[in-house]
C-alpha cells in the first residue's frame, strides 16, 4: 500500500493555491470582457513606475489581474518549496516544478501580450497556459490529500476503448475546446470552430458519463464526478448560446455592457471547472478501474505483500 508523507496543513494550502487561480481565471476573463487589455500600456512597470495606479477605468480590471497573478505565484512558488521539503513522492514534486514554470511563462506571455499591443496568438496561449496552470495547482490539490493513492483495489473495466483512455482524450478536447474559445474571445477566428469543438466535447462527455452511470453508478468515487461533469456540461452550453447571442445583440456598443461581460466570464468560470473535474474524472478513472485485461492479469498474479 502506498503512504503519504506530509502534513495536512499542505494539502489545505495546495486547495488555498487551486481556488486562488480560479479567481485569476475570472480576473483574467473580466479584462478580456471588458476590454481591459492595454488599459495599463507598459509592462513590468504600470505607467513607468512599481507604484500603484489609480484604479479607474479599465486599469482596475487590468492592473488588479497582474496584482492576483502576482500573489498566485509567489504563493505556489512556497507551495512548491512546501512540496519539496515534506513530501517525498519525487513524481509529485515535479508537477510542483511544472506548477512553478508554468507561472513564470504565464507571467511572460502576459507581458508580451502588452508590449506588442495583443497579438491574438499570444493571447490565446496565454489564456490557454492559464487553464493548464489550474489544472497543475488543482492536481497538486488532489495528490497532497492524505487518502490519495494509485493503487486503490481495481474494479475492472469491460469495455473497450476504456475509460481510461475515453477519459483523457475527453479532458484534452476540453482543453482544446477552451483554446478555441479563447481564440474566438480575442478575435482569432469564428464561432464556427468553436461550435464544432463544444460538439465533439458534448458527445465525449455523454459517452464517458452514460458509461460509469451505466457499469459503476454504485461507485461514488466515480459517479459523482460524472455527474457533476454532467451538470457542467449543460450549464456551459447554455451559457455559450447566452453569450453569442448577447454578443450578437450588443455588437453595436460603443464598449462592452455589463451582462455581456457577466455572461462571457462566468462562461470561462465554468469552463475551467469542466475541465478540472473532467481531469479529476480522468484521475479516477485510473486509481479505481482497470481495463479487462489489465485486471485479468491483476487478479490471476501471485499475491505479493506490499509496503
Amino acid at each position: 500500500m502506498q503512504t503519504t508523507e506530509h502534513p495536512s496543513w499542505l494539502h489545505r494550502y495546495a486547495t488555498f493555491i487551486a481556488l486562488c487561480t480560479f479567481v485569476l481565471i475570472i480576473a483574467g476573463a473580466l479584462v478580456t470582457g471588458n476590454d481591459a487589455g492595454l488599459s495599463v500600456p507598459d509592462w513590468p512597470t504600470s505607467f513607468g513606475s512599481f507604484h500603484m495606479p489609480r484604479m479607474v477605468g479599465g486599469v482596475k480590471f487590468e492592473h488588479g489581474h497582474r496584482m492576483i497573478a502576482g500573489a498566485v505565484g509567489i504563493l505556489t512558488i512556497l507551495l512548491v518549496i512546501g512540496i519539496w521539503v515534506k513530501d517525498s513522492r519525487r513524481w509529485v514534486r515535479w508537477v510542483g516544478f511544472a506548477a512553478v514554470m508554468a507561472v513564470v511563462a504565464q507571467a511572460l506571455l502576459g507581458g508580451i501580450t502588452v508590449l506588442f499591443f495583443l497579438p491574438v496568438a499570444i493571447s490565446t496561449a496565454h489564456a490557454t497556459l492559464g487553464q493548464i496552470f489550474f489544472c497543475l495547482t488543482a492536481s497538486l490539490a488532489f495528490f497532497t490529500r492524505p487518502n490519495w493513492r494509485w493503487d486503490e483495489a481495481k474494479l475492472d473495466d469491460p469495455s473497450s476503448p476504456s475509460l481510461q483512455q475515453v477519459t483523457a482524450v475527453m479532458t484534452g478536447a476540453i482543453l482544446v475546446q477552451l483554446a478555441l474559445g479563447g481564440a474566438y474571445r480575442h478575435a482569432g477566428m469564428g464561432v464556427v470552430p468553436h461550435i464544432v469543438g463544444a460538439a465533439v466535447v458534448t458527445l465525449l462527455v455523454a459517452w464517458a458519463v452514460s458509461r460509469i452511470l451505466t457499469h459503476f453508478a454504485q461507485q461514488p468515487a466515480l459517479a459523482r464526478p460524472a455527474l457533476l461533469l454532467g451538470g457542467l456540461l449543460m450549464a456551459q452550453i447554455v451559457l455559450g448560446v447566452e453569450s453569442y447571442m448577447l454578443k450578437m445583440a450588443a455588437r453595436g456598443a460603443p464598449q462592452p455592457l455589463p451582462p455581456v461581460v457577466g455572461i462571457t466570464t462566468t462562461h470561462v468560470a465554468v469552463g475551467a471547472l469542466t475541465l478540472v473535474t473532467s481531469l479529476y474524472l480522468t484521475y479516477q478513472t485510473h486509481r479505481f478501474l482497470a481495463p479487462r485485461k489489465e485486471a485479468t492479469e491483476i487478479a490471476s498474479a501471485p499475491h505479493q505483500a506490499t509496503t
